[in-house]
């Protein structure tokens, strides 16, 4: 018997900038984060969390968060394809080409690689599909990715991950070059006080989890990538009865204009730069 109501769901202080919710609509309709937990920002610049049906809205006061200094034993996942043409950001063909795309995976790979870099954490692990090349940075544990669907792959990777060092473990791909090391550093510190953490996407699907215990059947069976994947996956994770923290809504690079948006919001990054040099060319 399983009843996602038995999962507890919230979202710690986190700045409202970071919050793209009013910028664009996810398939994680009002009534799905009715009944999985919603996270709105405040005047005062935090997340408070807010859940129906009766169950228990963690705010900011409800649990206590460490710092970011205690970071040490957990570790930073990424899972990332190597950015070859024709393979690496293909749904970005057209308007860019094959060439263009991969050129922009490449610069979200880096960025998000950098971000990691500068997490004070005890492990950064790369979880990739292909051989890794200049663009990685030094400091990371390098894994093969495993598995054939995406579930079973990001199953894997946070398993491999968590038997080489136990411990928490947040996993995140290189959709979201906008990351900057707080906002991972806060989703890690999250899971001494909850059993998840989960970045919601504007797309539907999700661009972090974050697991205390990770356990593959969390994962698997989860369709990814589908408009309903965020829903699914934070139901499964209520099924289990995980205490669940909600970080900010970010923008998947999915699109062209999701691209620009994400650009937009990260102008100082590779992502940005590279993307102008490409329509100046245009």
């Amino acid at each position: 018997m399983s009843d996602a109501g038995n999962g507890r769901y919230g979202t710690g202080p986190f700045p409202h900038n970071l919050d793209e919710s009013s910028q664009s609509e996810s398939s994680l309709d009002e009534s799905s984060l009715d009944e999985y937990g919603r996270g709105d920002p405040s005047r005062d610049g935090v997340l408070r969390g807010e859940a129906s049906r009766g169950r228990r809205a963690w705010g900011e006061s409800s649990r206590h968060v460490p710092s970011q200094g205690g970071l040490s034993r957990g570790q930073v996942v990424v899972i990332a394809g190597e950015p070859v043409s024709g393979k690496a950001g293909t749904r970005l063909i057209p308007p860019f080409t094959a060439s263009e795309a991969a050129a922009l995976a490449a610069a979200a790979l880096q960025d998000t690689l950098r971000a990691v870099a500068r997490v004070p954490v005890a492990r950064r692990v790369l979880a990739l599909d292909g051989a890794p090349g200049p663009w990685l940075p030094r400091g990371f544990t390098v894994l093969p990715q495993r598995g054939d669907g995406p579930d079973e792959r990001l199953a894997a990777a946070l398993d491999d991950a968590h038997r080489l060092l136990p411990g928490p473990v947040v996993l995140i791909g290189t959709d979201t070059p906008q990351v900057t090391p707080d906002m991972l550093g806060y989703a890690l510190s999250l899971l001494s006080a909850y059993d998840a953490v989960f970045g919601p996407a504007t797309d539907g699907g999700f661009w972090l989890l974050g697991l205390r215990a990770p356990d593959p059947a969390l994962l698997l069976g989860v369709p990814t990538p589908e408009p309903a994947t965020g829903e699914a996956q934070l139901r499964r994770l209520g099924e289990a009865g995980l205490s669940v923290a909600l970080m900010p809504r970010l923008t998947d690079v999915d699109t062209a204009a999701d691209a620009f948006a994400v650009a937009a919001q990260a102008p100082r990054s590779l992502f940005a730069a590279t993307l102008a040099r490409m329509s100046a060319l245009r």
